[in-house]
C-alpha cells in the first residue's frame, strides 16, 4: 500500500493500532479498510463527503475512531444470533457502518441517509470491495419498514431525536449504539421513559486525543 502525504505509512499505522483497539483482522480487511479510506478521498473530490481531506488525519478521525467500535460491539452480541441486521443511521460517507461491514462480514449492514450521493456512495464502495453484506439505503429512517437488532449513529443526532427517529426500526429487544464525543449527561437526561441506557461506554483512539464514548439503550421491558 503506498504511504499517505507525509511519508506516512497508513498499513503500518493500521496495523499497530490494532491490539489497542483490542481487534485482530485479516490482511484482507486491512487492505479493503485502506481501499474503503482511498474511495473516500477519490469521491470527496466531487461529491464532498467530509471535511476532512488529508489521509494520515482520516486515518485517525474516521478509520480508527470508527474500528473503536468494533470490539464494544462484539462484546454486546457475543451471546447474539451470528446473522445479525445492523442499520447505521445518517451514514453520510459510511462511518462507522462500512468498517462494520468490513470487519463483520456475518452482520448485515445497511447505511441510510436521506442525501442520495451518499447513498450511491455506499453502494460503489459495496460493488468495489465486494461487500456483499453491505447496502446504501436513500431514505428518511423514519419511512424504514425493515427491523434491525442494532440501530447504530456516529456524530448524527441528538440521542432524543436519534431513538426517536429509528424507534420504528428497531427490532424487539434491539439496541441502539450512539457514538458520541463527551459523556452527554444533559442528552441523556431528558429521554423519554421509553428509552433505556444501559451502558456506556468511554473509547480510547489511538492518535485522537480526544474523548469518545458509546452510548448503548434500549427499550425497557
Amino acid at each position: 500500500m503506498t504511504p499517505a502525504s507525509g511519508g506516512v505509512d497508513r498499513r503500518q499505522v493500521l496495523e499497530q493500532a490494532l491490539p489497542a483497539l483490542g481487534i485482530a483482522l485479516h490482511a484482507d480487511q486491512i487492505t479493503a479498510l485502506l481501499a474503503y479510506m482511498d474511495l473516500i478521498q477519490k469521491w470527496t473530490k466531487v461529491y464532498n463527503l467530509t471535511a476532512v481531506r488529508d489521509p494520515s488525519e482520516m486515518l485517525t478521525h474516521h478509520l480508527l475512531d470508527s474500528l473503536a467500535v468494533i470490539a464494544p460491539l462484539r462484546r454486546q452480541l457475543v451471546d447474539k444470533s451470528v446473522s445479525l441486521r445492523l442499520l447505521d443511521v445518517g451514514s453520510g460517507a459510511g462511518l462507522p457502518g462500512i468498517v462494520i461491514a468490513i470487519c463483520c462480514p456475518d452482520m448485515t449492514v445497511h447505511c441510510v441517509d436521506t442525501v442520495g450521493k451518499k447513498a450511491a456512495f455506499i453502494q460503489q464502495v459495496a460493488a468495489s470491495l465486494k461487500l456483499p453484506n453491505l447496502r446504501g439505503v436513500h431514505a428518511r429512517v423514519e419511512s424504514l419498514t425493515d427491523q434491525y437488532d442494532i440501530v447504530s449513529s456516529r456524530a448524527f443526532a441528538s440521542l432524543v431525536d436519534f431513538t426517536s427517529w429509528s424507534g420504528g426500526a428497531l427490532a424487539e429487544q434491539g439496541v441502539w449504539m450512539a457514538m458520541k464525543g463527551k459523556y452527554p449527561k444533559d442528552e441523556i437526561a431528558v429521554l423519554p421513559a421509553g428509552v433505556e441506557v444501559f451502558h456506556v461506554e468511554q473509547l480510547v483512539v489511538p492518535g485522537l486525543d480526544a474523548e469518545r464514548c458509546i452510548v448503548w439503550m434500549r427499550v425497557p421491558s
